[in-house]
């Protein structure tokens, strides 16, 4: 395959870039990390997700897998393969129309294409370079004469003047293809080391993330919860206060139907003595015998027992309702209901701390249990140290 159709297979169709950390749906199409996220992020909330590429929809946001293999052979073409349009550096022979240089030759300080290299490069004494358009940093500033060694005293590129009569003589020296393969595998190691970084993070990312997606749900469930537990407090709040409200009102009701009870009685007991009086007045005596039975007017004594008996009752009921224990006990109630929703922490979960116990108590491993000891513990010096 040409380099410019694996330059086209290696292509995000988002961002239309060579990829950055390929990933792929269930549905096999690649994209770098960072744009389907990026499209998924523009889908949230419309209740359903589509690939970019073949429209496959997904009920929920789609899991995305890492192509190791996709991203090293695009890292590796990118190496070996630079994107030459973006360097700037034409053919210095193509005067028609510019066309991308391939190599820089330093002896001649020309570019040349694919087409006047092949001509170029027969003759072995051209320095041929990557494409360049600063020649004379690739130099010698003091000979003018092209860079070959590496001067590894002082770390210093030089020309071969510089090697063999300049102040570089005797120098200890390396040839720039011998430098810069060291140098190279410095970088590789140095490559390989930040591949596996990169690789740790984003498993660490994709870690995260997921755990985000179960924090969130679980938000959700916890708020849903919450919310359902409160409307439940407020009723039960609402259904004690209507409850107490009730009793209050209940206790004064029932005085004032004592009350009303004891006036009717009142007022018949205030017939019979007007009645009583009338038949003491009379001067015919046949009338008064003739009267019907004035036993009963007087059978009120198992009535008066019982209203005395309320009567007694009613006024010892002093301090009014026990606002305050009733409402301890409804409260306590709605509160041991609570404890079903929600885990308090109880008395098992405490431990003892060595920072405040008295050296002469001896607190088990597991920091729950402590005894008396005749032994001096030495437990660490601090100033909250109970005496």
């Amino acid at each position: 395959m040409a380099s410019g159709d694996l330059r086209a297979e290696l292509k995000c169709s988002v961002c239309l870039n060579i990829y950055t950390d390929p990933v792929n749906l269930n549905c096999g199409h690649n994209f770098c990390r960072v744009c389907i996220d990026r499209v998924l992020d523009t889908q949230e909330g419309s209740g359903e997700y589509s690939c970019p590429e073949c429209r496959k929809r997904f009920r929920s946001r789609p899991a995305l897998h890492r192509n190791i293999a996709l991203r090293n052979i695009a890292e590796t073409f990118l190496f070996s393969h630079p994107d030459r349009e973006e360097s700037g550096v034409f053919c210095t022979y193509c005067v028609d129309s510019p066309v991308p240089a391939v190599r820089s030759c330093l002896l001649c300080e020309v570019s040349l294409c694919d087409k006047h290299l092949r001509v170029h490069r027969k003759s072995p004494e051209h320095v041929l370079c990557d494409p360049t358009l600063s020649m004379e940093s690739r130099k010698c500033s003091v000979h003018k004469e092209v860079l070959k060694y590496l001067c590894t005293n002082e770390g210093t590129c030089v020309c071969m003047s510089c090697y063999a009569i300049g102040e570089h003589k005797g120098h200890e020296m390396e040839s720039l293809d011998e430098a810069s393969e060291k140098k190279k595998e410095t970088l590789r190691n140095v490559l390989s080391y930040l591949l596996t970084k990169r690789e740790e993070m984003e498993e660490r990312v994709q870690s995260l993330q997921e755990h985000r997606r179960k924090v969130e749900e679980e938000a959700a469930g916890d708020t849903k919860r919450v919310t359902d537990l409160f409307r439940d407090l407020r009723r039960r709040l609402e259904d004690l206060e209507k409850r107490v409200l009730r009793d209050i009102s209940r206790r004064a009701e029932r005085i004032s139907i004592s009350i009303w009870d004891l006036e009717i009685k009142k007022e018949e007991l205030s017939k019979k003595l007007r009645h009583i009086e009338e038949l003491c007045n009379m001067t015919d005596p046949l009338t008064v015998l003739q009267e019907s039975d004035t036993g009963d007017l007087c059978d009120t004594e198992d009535g008066d027992n019982e209203d005395r008996e309320r009567h007694e009752e009613l006024l010892h009921d002093g301090g009014g309702l026990d606002v305050a224990g009733v409402l301890h006990k409804g409260l306590s109630d709605i509160i041991t209901e609570v404890n079903v929703y929600f885990y308090i922490q109880g008395a098992a979960d405490i431990k003892l701390d060595g920072n405040t116990a008295h050296n002469y108590l001896q607190i088990s491993d597991d920091r729950k249990t402590v005894s008396r000891s005749d032994i001096n513990q030495n437990h660490p010096k601090t100033t909250k140290r109970f005496q």
